[in-house]
């Protein structure tokens, strides 16, 4: 028997004022029903269906980038929640376990929270529901315990003044065997103030039967979800302040925490050195004892262990550095190796090159990797040392022990240890720069006096 995730994720998200779909919105660089599917990851599901609504193509390629094998649906008509879930029906069909109805917009919920409604699945209960007592009940639907026992979910509209005064709120996220739940389903009618056929429902019809069905409680912050852009930087600043804590715990030095962005993903080990106003986008590792600097910006990037970032730099997708290796102020390095103890300190471009260990980039070099068509390849070898403000028109290969003079324009291979002079020789011209200036301010002067 297995676990399969049923995402609820076709809310048209009207007051996110958006053509986007709400569900891909993101927070710490994952859109919304993502961090769904994570929540549920522990659980080893062996399917996972995301029900969208308008946008589904969009949801498709989304979910595809974070597993082929996600099933996305269609829910043509909104009628509702169970109707909602009633369209994984098809693509469940015949399969046993648990279903694990999650919410696509909501991205907090914890994977230990999931752990506890599984654990109450197993002695016994036929469907197990998440609660929460929120500070503020406001508009919740609210959850009827008797002896022990949940026996129905009142949502507020319907809800007589006694059970709107109940402070145990529903969650929204429900755990039931697989075949029951499209069993229940078919028994919901839509008779309520919304006119909807409501999930929670199956509350009341599994008691009805005499099955046992209990409410896990969890933390108010795991059942937060976003229907406003408002709504949405708060999620953003709850993940963050979260990821600023784990960091902190974890023996990361962070000089400014609250400047400091990361992604859901971002790993940085111990004794690493995080300065202000530093972001973390998706796909980065921060080896121990490294140093990121100020208003740095790191994507898809390796750092390695001892090695300085920044500050003011950008490490982009594909940027690997190796231990002790440096990258300075205003660079850029991408789709590129450094060596161990290689040096780009200043104003450079390295993009699409491997750069050997302990080899000096100077000032102002670029990797001309783009001829308008197609990216090509530098290769820069051991202990060499580019001249500043060198140019690399790649595809091109220097030789370890090489170097390049400054202000060259290097269009072929280096031999190892060979110095490459590519430059115009210098001319002085006696007295020219007068004689040119008075010309050229003579003839200023007549066209102002024109």
């Amino acid at each position: 028997m297995g676990t399969q995730l049923i995402i609820l994720a076709a809310g048209q998200g009207t007051r996110m004022q958006s053509e986007r779909p709400k569900v891909l919105h993101e927070v710490g660089g994952l859109p919304l029903f993502a961090h769904a599917i994570a929540s549920g990851a522990d659980l080893e599901p062996e399917k996972i269906v995301v029900v969208v609504g308008n946008g589904a193509d969009a949801v498709r390629k989304a979910a595809s980038a974070i597993d082929a094998d996600i099933t996305v649906v269609e829910q043509a008509e909104r009628l509702g929640t169970a109707h909602a879930a009633s369209m994984a029906r098809d693509t469940l069909k015949g399969m046993t376990g648990d279903a694990v109805v999650l919410l696509g917009d909501t991205p907090f919920t914890r994977p230990e929270t999931l752990a506890k409604m599984a654990d109450a699945r197993r002695v016994g209960n036929a469907v197990v529901v998440l609660g929460f007592e929120p500070a503020d009940p406001a508009r919740y639907g609210r959850m009827v315990v008797q002896d022990g026992m949940l026996e129905r979910i009142v949502e507020w509209k319907d809800a007589l003044p006694k059970e709107r005064a109940i402070t145990l709120c529903n969650g929204g996220v429900m755990m039931v065997d697989t075949a029951l739940l499209f069993d229940l389903i078919d028994e919901i009618d839509n008779d309520n103030a919304s006119g909807e056929y409501y999930l929670t429902d199956i509350v009341r019809l599994a008691r009805a039967r005499g099955l046992g069905v209990t409410a896990v409680t969890c933390d108010e912050s795991e059942t937060l979800g976003i229907d406003t852009r408002a709504g949405l930087a708060r999620a953003e600043g709850m993940f963050q302040a979260a990821m600023r804590r784990e960091a902190l715990e974890n023996g990361v030095t962070l000089v400014a925490p609250d400047t400091v962005f990361f992604s859901h993903d971002t790993a940085i080990g111990r004794d690493a050195i995080i300065e202000p106003h530093v972001v973390f986008g998706p796909g980065v590792t921060v080896e121990t004892g490294a140093t990121i600097r100020a208003y740095s910006h790191l994507e898809g990037s390796h750092v390695g262990a001892g090695a300085v970032v920044g500050p003011y730099a950008r490490l982009r997708p594909g940027a690997e550095l190796s231990n002790d290796a440096k990258v300075g102020n205003f660079c850029e390095i991408k789709n590129a190796h450094l060596g161990e103890g290689a040096k780009v300190n200043h104003l450079s471009y390295i993009g699409d090159a491997t750069v050997g260990a302990a080899t000096n980039i100077g000032a102002g070099t670029v990797t001309c990797n783009y001829d308008g068509v197609s990216k090509h390849q530098t290769t820069i070898g051991e202990r060499v040392f580019i001249g500043s403000d060198t140019m690399l028109v790649a595809p091109v290969h220097v030789g370890d022990d090489a170097m390049t003079a400054t202000g060259s324009v290097i269009t072929r291979d280096v031999p190892a240890g060979d110095l490459a002079v590519a430059r115009a020789r210098q001319e002085n011209k006696p007295g020219f720069a007068l004689r040119l200036f008075k010309k050229l301010r003579d003839a200023k002067a007549a066209r102002q006096k024109g």
